[in-house]
């Protein structure tokens, strides 16, 4: 990380005059540890590196040419129409969570988007009052009183800890067109599905990350304080 100066002091480690700078005591060093719960460091630090490469290569280049030939409002129908398929995982960990109006209006915005929405690509539901909401099992299992673990960067995961990385592989478990039937078409929707996910995150979120990568000393760090500083408020009230 980028080496804050205090009272002119440098990252060497000295301060002008050959005064020697002060070190820092348990307590702070403790509180830092705690804040950014990275011990695996170097490893993600690796995998971060192999990450950006792929994203470099194939992500970003994809997700700029996806935003240069789909125009804005069908980009907007593709997100709300997966948003849609996703609404049975939200819908299970809404009941696993023992929220059942929180169920209920997941399950109005289902039928509704599903019908009068046109199979999602129209959000009708929230201007009818049922707005969609982030549900998962990682919040499931926070709600449950599980704590998030050190943080981890993995390979085409990206940052998460160990109770998202959980969650992450439990819903997909949990997700009807996983395991309903194992026809051809269902195999091409599925794997259309995630090649259409990881655009539509991807060119969601180019603009931002692009301003990371350019203004950022230390992205690596950056983008891990970002992924942590939801995980305080990751559990639902």
């Amino acid at each position: 990380h980028a080496c804050p100066a205090r009272g002119g002091s440098g990252c060497g480690g000295g301060r002008a005059g050959g005064e020697t700078r002060r070190p820092r005591d348990d307590t702070e060093a403790g509180g830092d540890f705690k804040q950014t719960n990275d011990p695996l460091e170097p490893t993600n630090r690796v995998f971060y590196a192999v990450n950006n490469g792929l994203d470099t290569v194939i992500l970003r280049p994809a997700a700029q040419a996806y935003r240069f030939v789909v125009p804005g409002p069908v980009r907007t129908g593709i997100h709300n129409m997966l948003s849609n398929l996703s609404t049975p995982v939200q819908l299970s960990n809404d009941v696993m969570e023992g929220k059942p109006v929180r169920a209920g209006d997941t399950t109005m915005r289902f039928l509704i988007n599903s019908t009068v929405g046109l199979v999602g690509i129209f959000d009708v539901a929230t201007g009818w009052g049922y707005p969609n909401h982030d549900n998962d099992f990682g919040l499931t299992l926070a709600n449950w009183g599980v704590p998030d673990g050190p943080f981890l960067f993995l390979p085409v995961l990206g940052p998460t800890n160990p109770r998202d990385a959980t969650g992450f592989g439990v819903d997909i478990v949990q997700d009807p067109f996983t395991w309903i039937g194992h026809t051809t078409a269902l195999t091409a929707l599925n794997w259309t599905r995630f090649g259409l996910n990881a655009l539509d995150t991807r060119e969601r979120y180019l603009d931002p990350v692009d301003q990371i990568k350019k203004t950022a000393l230390d992205p690596y760090a950056h983008f891990r304080s970002l992924y942590r500083q939801p995980q305080n408020g990751r559990a639902h009230p």
